[in-house]
């Protein structure tokens, strides 16, 4: 059995070979870690939250709400405070069939796989191979020869660089989960906005049609004085043009409320033409609500814009950290095994191992020192860009609050303008029989008191929507679970 000793010599040797070289690689792991041990910063210093400006308060505007001070007062459902059973359906159906929010969520799915794919720099590989060689010879007998192989390679991360990777892809994965909370705060915000103003277009549509029907009461009276003599026909005709525009209006709303009904469909994720809304009144189904503010500070944990703009930070400061550690030498382990045979029989009686080690200094890179410069200098934009999110979130949430404050104060005086002119118009149509009234009187009051009408009801419609603004401006509420988190959790 001479093949099957000396194979077993073969082992033999290679193992003592193993021992010295791992004994060797125990060396240089131990050096390693004390020169780690006395350059811990090697990577750069500890990530801290960028420097913004800040905000202590509100505007007094506020004091019209309820002020708290808890960050989960907003509850996840905000919309379903404005308490309309079909809006709450037709946001559940866009959140449901959005291709915007499954293309936000299929994100949120490839940074997950990146976490695995920064991971598995930490771990070693395996790859085996066989073949087979056939030669053949004009003077001498055809030879076949069999061989398998394999081969492992491990680079110890003994300096952190592959979990600085890691952590930067968990940072990115959390940033498009908070894009995926802004995707799905803009859908519901744009899907509540477009319901309302379907709304207010049936009732526009209203009171257009009750404008309508009293221009043709006035019409059947002045038809009836012109049979008598009392009024030319010129102020006949006078009067049906203002109901030809007043028809001509009402299909411009009609046009305005299917070309809204398109936009919904367009946001609950099917065709334009399916939905049909059924017809309602927007003061008679949507009543304006109150708004939890709470205190400025919380938007730095609620508003997903922030949170996506600081985990992005933080992926930056975690690269630019990979980036300075890819300067120091790295330790690599490979082993090889093989065997080789003219028979397959013979395949498995002789081998050959072996086990190899490297430490590698980048003396002289430029690569390095470049993408090191690209890191730092990436970091500075994402820092900018969180500053600015800051701002436009201060800026966009006072926007609200005073609007808000604006429009209820309007309503007030849009009421009393509309009471008088109502007043107005029934004196006069009670005066209309007896003829002491002319045509432009009719006009100005007609048109004044749908003026008015409008206004009012264009005013609630702005309420509801700068609602909406400020829920939106204000993070939407988040989940308890989510709202607790913070960038420093993330490792």
């Amino acid at each position: 059995m001479p093949e099957r000793n000396s194979f077993r010599y073969l082992v033999s040797d290679t193992a003592c070979n193993t021992n010295l070289i791992l004994q060797v690689m125990f060396c240089l792991c131990a050096c390693a870690v004390s020169l780690l041990s006395g350059c811990a910063n090697l990577a750069g210093p500890d990530y801290q939250r960028p420097a913004a400006p800040e905000n202590t308060k509100w505007s007094q505007q506020q004091t019209q709400w309820n002020t708290e001070l808890s960050a989960a007062t907003i509850r996840p459902d905000w919309w379903k405070s404005f308490g309309d059973p079909y809006l709450d359906g037709l946001i559940e159906k866009a959140l449901a069939n959005s291709i915007d929010i499954h293309i936000l969520a299929a994100r949120i799915e490839l940074a997950r796989a990146g976490i695995g794919q920064a991971k598995a720099g930490a771990l070693p590989t395996l790859s085996a191979g066989g073949g087979a060689d056939h030669t053949s010879h004009t003077q001498a007998p055809n030879s076949t020869r069999y061989s398998l192989a394999s081969e492992a390679a491990w680079e110890l991360d003994i300096w952190g660089k592959v979990r600085k990777g890691v952590e930067a892809q968990k940072a990115e994965f959390k940033a498009t989960e908070a894009d995926w909370r802004a995707g799905y705060l803009t859908l519901v915000s744009d899907v509540a906005t477009t319901y309302f103003r379907i709304r207010q277009l049936d009732e526009l549509s209203d009171q257009q049609k009750q404008t309508l029907q009293r221009n043709r009461q006035v019409l059947t009276i002045y038809d009836s004085m012109y049979r008598e003599g009392l009024i030319p026909r010129t102020q006949l005709l006078q009067q049906q043009a203002e109901i030809d525009r007043l028809e001509t209006e009402l299909l411009e709303i009609q046009r305005q409320r299917k070309l809204a009904e398109n936009g919904l469909d367009t946001l609950l994720g099917q065709a334009a033409n399916t939905i049909s809304v059924p017809k309602a009144g927007l003061r008679k189904t949507i009543h304006s609500i109150d708004v939890p503010v709470g205190l400025p500070s919380q938007l730095l944990a609620r508003r997903p814009d922030i949170l996506a703009a600081e985990y992005r930070v933080l992926q930056s400061h975690n690269l630019a950290g990979q980036a300075r550690l890819a300067r120091l030498p790295s330790i690599s382990l490979s082993g090889r095994a093989g065997t080789a045979a003219f028979t397959l029989g013979d395949l498995f009686k002789a081998g050959t191992f072996g086990l190899s080690s490297a430490l590698n200094f980048p003396i002289f890179n430029p690569s390095i020192r470049a993408n090191i410069k690209i890191t730092d200098a990436q970091t500075k934009v994402t820092e900018q860009q969180y500053r600015r999110t800051v701002i436009s979130a201060f800026e966009e949430v006072e926007n609200a609050l005073s609007s808000l404050s604006s429009r209820k104060t309007q309503q007030k005086t849009l009421q009393q303008r509309r009471d008088r002119l109502h007043m107005v118009s029934q004196q006069l149509h009670a005066q209309l029989n007896e003829g002491i009234i002319s045509q432009l009187d009719v006009f100005e009051s007609e048109r004044s008191l749908l003026d008015a009408e409008q206004q009012l009801l264009t005013n609630h419609w702005q309420i509801l929507s700068d609602t909406v603004s400020l829920y939106k401006a204000l993070g939407g509420g988040w989940p308890g679970e989510i709202a607790e988190q913070t960038v420093s959790s993330v490792k």
